[in-house]
């Protein structure tokens, strides 16, 4: 027999109030993307340490933190996820608040770059690891009739981050200088998260929206059975989400760190430049809850070959006509389509493996997250220097995107029930 509601949530009926949690988690994952603004740090502190303190120090040195950041903060997601049900959604989303919040408040005491390593990199990345998944986890139960639209409204706030955080890091910066603006935003994240925290919990079990009717499901779509981790690790279908996510993120990952340069390549002006990296942000942001949307309507399987089929036209269309235009296109796209895949990814695990083991389980699979941030601009980078153009890096993304189609087309489908 369904579930019927019987309890509330913020004094009303669950249907209505469970919005509250998306904007509560959006908020959370706002200040936790904030390492996406990472680029506003870069020049302010090459200079502090260069000036202030005398160390000879480089640019590509200064970038590192960010790629400790994004590897920490990987690693922490599988690491934790199974403490999310024990000790509840409110406390480990305080804990990663904390934990992040001191990342900032702690880099900004670092005499050296590899205090930031450890400062930034580690404990700031350990701390957005643990929070992050958490209001993921509260979207995908409260919301199962609707899983891919809140999950993508959830991460949303991850994907904007660097539009409103950028700005007034900037703004601090000139104010009140590099080290104070981590000051501040290290107590302002620990604040804002342990307030926002409060109200998260999960549903009780076996809880289903008044009404609601869980639909038989279709080919490439939901399924009614639910897997531990163990079991997910069993099946191909987790192999194939695996290196679809990984090749999704590399891909996007690989063109978005070259977005200014390719830009000025292709004609545009440097300031403006820089300022259309923010404008993709938004479609970054955006393609969350529409990538999201799209895998509740459409299937996981049948929304990812769709990401690949746009991120290979783009790729192929900059490679063989580099103008204005179409860069604007290719990476309004590109970014969209790599934001998407952070609503793709989860609502894919829900779908696939349920959400009695839901944490633990996405936690594995954002996995790839972490390698395609590692590698992607590594790669882009290598690219570059051996081709002698930033424009080189695209046959390399088209033929990616090739490779994850198959793979999606061949093998993304629903896993059978697991035995017992």
């Amino acid at each position: 027999m369904t579930a019927v509601v019987s309890d509330t949530l913020f004094g009303m009926e669950p249907e209505k109030s469970r919005w509250i949690l998306i904007i509560l988690g959006m908020v959370i994952n706002l200040c936790l993307g904030t390492i996406y603004s990472w680029s506003v740090f870069v020049a302010p502190l090459t200079s502090y340490f260069t000036t202030t303190l005398g160390q000879a120090v480089t640019a590509n040195e200064i970038l590192l933190p960010f790629s400790v950041f994004l590897a920490f903060f990987a690693i922490a997601m599988p690491l934790t996820g199974k403490y999310i049900d024990k000790y509840g959604p409110r406390n480990i989303t305080i804990v990663g608040g904390i934990l992040t919040g001191l990342g900032w408040l702690l880099a900004s005491f670092a005499t050296s770059v590899p205090m930031l390593y450890v400062m930034y990199g580690i404990v700031g990345g350990i701390g957005v690891g643990i929070a992050y998944g958490v209001p993921v986890a509260v979207a995908a139960r409260w919301f199962p009739d609707r899983r891919g639209l809140a999950v993508g409204l959830t991460v949303l706030g991850f994907g904007f981050s660097a539009f409103f955080t950028a700005n007034i890091a900037g703004f601090l910066i000139g104010g009140y200088g590099v080290m104070n603006t981590f000051r501040i935003f290290g107590v302002a994240f620990i604040i804002l998260t342990i307030l926002l925290a409060l109200p998260l919990r999960f549903p009780r079990a076996g809880w289903v929206p008044r009404g609601w009717v869980p639909p038989a499901p279709k080919p490439g779509g939901h399924i009614t059975c639910e897997f531990t981790r163990a079991q997910m690790l069993k099946t191909s279908s987790f192999f194939a989400l695996w290196i679809c996510f990984f090749i999704g993120c590399l891909a996007g990952l690989m063109a978005i760190s070259i977005a200014k340069p390719v830009g000025t390549d292709v004609g545009i002006e440097t300031g403006l430049a820089t300022v259309l990296v923010g404008v993709f942000a938004i479609f970054n942001g955006f393609g969350r809850p529409v990538f999201g949307s799209l895998t509740d309507k459409l299937t996981p399987r049948n929304t990812v070959m769709i990401s690949f089929v746009l991120i290979g036209l783009v790729s192929l269309l900059i490679w063989q006509i580099p103008s204005v235009p179409v860069y604007l296109v290719t990476f309004v796209i590109l970014w969209g389509c790599l934001g998407g895949w952070l609503a793709i990814a989860p609502t894919a695990c829900g779908s696939y493996f349920g959400t009695c083991d839901y944490p633990r389980c996405y936690g594995v699979i954002f996995l790839a997250y972490g390698a395609g941030a590692i590698a992607g601009p590594q790669l882009a980078g290598f690219i570059k220097t051996s081709s002698g153009s930033y424009l080189g890096v695209f046959p390399y993304v088209l033929v990616l995107a090739v490779i994850g189609l198959v793979i999606a087309y061949a093998m993304l489908k629903p896993p059978k029930a697991p035995a017992g």
